[in-house]
């Protein structure tokens, strides 16, 4: 399985990344035959050197408010079951959220869940606009590119955003297993939720649960609505994508269920 670093990642030392900072983007199996573009806007938890951290100790940044877990290795077996391109992010959701318009209150967070973010507070206009520059805009340049490379190979196209959420939060247990989010206007929505229904039940599946697309959501308005693609945007329970056997599962079940997506 290919790993490809971006070609279009911003120039290491100057500005924010250094040249021993990764890549802010990478491809997994580029060129794949599926229908499904597979992607991962919270799939790393990188911190750029410079940032030391965000002041924030180590353990903090295996924590859900740092990435979503799981994800970065359930979109590399998809990738690799599907034959479908998965392109994830590097860098933590904390440096920057590449799933909010750069004018969002959170697209750098200076608190999550009650954990503040000393390295983002008081940020400088400068600063921002530095993570916007060398993070945020090559993701989503490298995902309007495949776009644009499909479009010319005439190939049909389902952009399918990959998150996981954590099982409580605020003190609430949240029972889905899995969530389908979308606005009421995706067909592939629609099937996947009924396929999924299908298989675990009503009651472990989320119709806009535990999360509902609304106007926060960037990536997947940003570039299905423009070309008219269908989309889905998936959540997964963290505790089912915690180690690689539950990855595995995840991945084998989501398989068959997009086959009757597709």
């Amino acid at each position: 399985m290919d790993d490809e670093r971006c070609a279009d990642s911003s120039p290491k030392s100057k500005g924010l990344l250094g040249r021993d900072d990764p890549s802010p983007v990478f491809v997994v199996n580029r060129g794949g035959s599926s229908p499904f573009l597979l992607l991962g806007d919270h799939a790393g938890r990188a911190i750029p050197q410079k940032l030391n951290g965000l002041g924030l100790p180590p353990e903090a940044l295996d924590q859900h408010i740092a990435w979503d877990i799981g994800i970065h290795g359930l979109g590399e077996r998809l990738s690799a079951l599907l034959d479908a391109t998965f392109i994830r992010q590097s860098y933590s959701r904390l440096v920057v959220d590449c799933n909010r318009k750069h004018t969002a209150a959170d697209f750098v967070a200076a608190v999550s869940d009650g954990q503040a973010i000393p390295g983002n507070a008081d940020l400088k206009t400068s600063d921002r606009s530095a993570r916007r520059r060398e993070v945020h805009m090559p993701y989503h340049h490298r995902i309007t590119g495949a776009l644009e490379a499909r479009d010319q190979q005439a190939l049909d196209t389902i952009l399918v955003a990959l998150h996981s959420f954590t099982p409580s939060m605020n003190g609430i247990d949240r029972p889905w297993h899995y969530g389908v989010l979308h606005r009421d206007d995706s067909k592939a929505s629609a099937k996947l939720l009924a396929a999924l229904r299908a298989e675990l039940g009503d009651k472990l599946v989320g119709d806009n649960q535990p999360y509902a697309m609304d106007g926060v959501d960037y990536t997947i308005p940003f570039h299905a609505d423009p070309r008219g693609l269908d989309y889905l945007e998936i959540e997964i329970r963290q505790d089912l994508l915690a180690d690689a056997p539950g990855q595995d599962a995840v991945a084998a079940l989501l398989a068959k269920v997009l086959a009757k997506v597709a």
